[in-house]
C-alpha cells in the first residue's frame, strides 16, 4: 500500500506519525476538506503532467486553484497535458485519489504552486484514497523535495 511507503519515507524526519488515515475517502479535494473539517482551498493537491522526457511534473496547489495553461507553458516550456489515471500510477508511484510529493518515482519534479503561501499549514495526500498529514509549508517544501516555487495557478487570488 502506498500509505506504508509514504510512511517510511517520512520516518527520515521523523514524520511518520503524523499521517491521518480516515474511514472515509479523501480522494478529492472536497471529500478530504470534509475528511478533515477544513476549507477546502488548505487540501494542497498534486496534479501531474507529462513531462517532456520519460518522467512526469507534479504540482502541489491550493484546493481552490486551478492550473493556468498559458503562464504552465510559460514555465515549463511545454503544454499543460494531464497524465491519464494509467500513466499517473506508472510515473508518480502513486494511484489516482492519493497522488502526493512525498515518496515518488525518481523521474517525478515536484514543484509548489505560490497558492499554497497563503496558509500557515496545508493537508497533502499521503499515497492513499483515505490519508493526509497537516504540514507547515517548510515542511512541504523539505519533504516533497520541491525544486521550486512556481506561480502556474489562477482562480484563486481574492477578488477586488
Amino acid at each position: 500500500m502506498s500509505v506504508d511507503k509514504v510512511r517510511e519515507y517520512l520516518k527520515q524526519w521523523n514524520a511518520d506519525k503524523k499521517v491521518l488515515e480516515f474511514d472515509v475517502s479523501s480522494a478529492t479535494v472536497e471529500l478530504a476538506a470534509q475528511a478533515l473539517n477544513c476549507k477546502p482551498e488548505r487540501i494542497a493537491k498534486s496534479i501531474s503532467f507529462k513531462a517532456e522526457e520519460d518522467g512526469c511534473i507534479l504540482i502541489v496547489a491550493a484546493g481552490d486553484a486551478k492550473i493556468d495553461n498559458s503562464k504552465f507553458k510559460a514555465f515549463f516550456k511545454t503544454k499543460a497535458r494531464m497524465l491519464t489515471p494509467d500513466e499517473v500510477k506508472e510515473l508518480t508511484g502513486h494511484e489516482v485519489g492519493g497522488v502526493c510529493p512525498f515518496a515518488v518515482n525518481e523521474s517525478v519534479r515536484v514543484y509548489l504552486d505560490v497558492s499554497l503561501k497563503r496558509f500557515g499549514t496545508v493537508f497533502p495526500a499521503c499515497g492513499s484514497s483515505n490519508s493526509a498529514i497537516e504540514l507547515t509549508l517548510e515542511e512541504l517544501e523539505r519533504y516533497s523535495k520541491s525544486l521550486a516555487w512556481v506561480d502556474v495557478c489562477k482562480g484563486w487570488e481574492p477578488q477586488p
